[in-house]
Parts: C-alpha cells; structure tokens; sequence
C-alpha cells in the first residue's frame, strides 16, 4: 500500500520540499521517529478516503496522532504548496500546461463545523459551508487555488486566484505565470474585472447576464467542472471537517498536487517532427 499510495517518483519530489528534521533523542534511547514516506502515505490515505484520524489503519507504521501532527507540522511549513508547485514546474518543462484557454470557477462545500473561512450558503438554505476557488489549464489541471466562506461572491475570488498563479517553468523560454485567456461564467460579469485583465494583458470571456447563456462557454468551460469532479475523488474535502481553514485548504491542495502528479505519471506522448 506505500508505494501504491506514493511511488517512488512523487516521493522523491516530496523530499526536495520537506523540511529537514533534526531528531533529538532522550539520553539512554527513545522511540523511533516514525518515517516520513509512511506518514505522508497516511495523509494521502486520510485525504482520499475521507476517514477521521481516529479511523487511520495500523497498517502505515505510526499512530494517528503522529500522522495529525506530521500533518499539520508540514502545513505550516506549506510543504503541499510547495509541492504542487514543483510538479507544475515538471509538467511545464514537459510541454503538459497549456496557457492558451485557462478557466475560473468555484464549488460551495457544505461545513460541519464551523470556523474561519466559513460562511452561510445560499445555495443550501443557508447552512453553513466553505467554498473552493480555482484556476485550471486547457487541459483541467489545477494552477490557483483558493477558499473562502460560502457567502463569498465568486467574483471576489478573481483577482486573488490571477495573482495566485506561481511562475511556471515552461519547454522553452522564461517562467509564465499569465493565461492566454480566461473563460467565466456569469458570476464574473463585471466590468472592472474585465479591465483589471486587460490592464494584465489577458483576454477573457465572461458570459454576460441576460444576454447570453453561460452553456455557449461549455465546450471551453467543461475542464473545470471536471477537475471540481476530481477534486470530489478526495473525499475528505467533499464535507467540511476541519475547524482550522489551513487544515481545509492543506487538503484541497492535496487533491490538486495528487491531479498534477497523476498527469505527471503518464508517459510522455510523442511529438510530430
């Protein structure tokens, strides 16, 4: 189960952002630090099957306790960013991220606790929940992810989610970090959001309310509702749980580092001479 849960390949990724630990041991001996590969495959075993803590299988090595504070630990230290970001910049020295039709949009995540980054959700009678705010390539690939209380107009999530895109390797010449164009639904239809991507030298597409109908964006705008489908795949954000927003947000960037790495792992086409 440890290497089915992390291969060799994403754990060797892993260990370029991990931090170093030093282990100090009490005089005359102590327990073994369990070891991180089996308490990394713990947190993606959590994250995927949404179990609690608690429910955490014996079978990884350390308890749940260690594997929680490991956890949270490594949030801190905002390892999962900054391993999405490395396996962006593999995919995009592989040719993989295509910039040329990226697309925004968000998904209410109903709440059973409530905490920071919560608020009432109009769509579910006003019950209390988190929203997740994302960017994804042409391909569906997540790029900028974001949370934020239910209640949150998806339009203020814009501007944050742009500016949130990290400087990406490319096949050839510099880092990129701006899309081609954008693709919106109506929720985005605001003038001052169009001019705050101009003045970025980024085109749009936003559907305009009572005008025209968001489907005419479908065949553009379909990636991101697939990648909302496979961020559902880790089930520990599809509710909720965690009282503490990093928490939340650490396991939604979880998902997207597990997308990035699946995409990562595929063999590499070969190209037209």
């Amino acid at each position: 189960m440890l290497e089915r849960l992390v291969p060799d390949e994403l754990w060797v990724l892993f260990r370029r952002v991990v931090p170093p630990t030093e282990v100090i041991r009490p005089q005359g001996g102590g327990r073994r630090r369990a070891g991180d590969r089996q308490a990394f495959a713990a947190i993606i075993f959590v994250a995927t099957s949404g179990c609690t803590w608690r429910q955490l299988p014996p079978v990884f090595g350390p308890s749940w306790q260690t594997v929680y504070r490991r956890f949270a630990q490594w949030g801190r230290a905002r390892v999962w960013d900054r391993l999405h970001r490395v396996i962006l910049d593999e995919l995009g020295a592989r040719g993989e991220i295509d910039w040329s039709r990226c697309a925004i949009d968000s998904v209410s995540m109903p709440g059973r606790k409530r905490g920071p980054l919560t608020g009432p959700n109009p769509t579910d009678r006003g019950k209390p929940g988190s929203k997740i705010h994302l960017i994804t390539d042409r391909n569906g690939l997540p790029i900028s992810l974001g949370i934020s209380g239910a209640n949150m107009h998806d339009s203020l999530g814009l501007e944050p989610l742009v500016r949130g895109i990290p400087p990406t390797r490319s096949r050839r010449g510099p880092r990129r970090r701006r899309p081609g164009k954008l693709h919106a639904d109506k929720g985005y239809d605001y003038d001052h959001l169009r001019r705050w991507l101009r003045k970025r030298g980024i085109r749009y597409r936003i559907a305009r309310r009572g005008i025209e109908s968001s489907q005419r964006l479908g065949r553009h705008r379909w990636v991101v509702g697939r990648t909302v489908s496979w961020l559902a795949g880790c089930r520990r954000h599809y509710r909720r749980y965690e009282r503490k927003a990093e928490h939340f947000l650490a396991f939604v960037g979880i998902a997207a580092l597990l997308i990035g790495y699946r995409h990562l792992d595929r063999p590499i086409k070969p190209r037209n001479q």
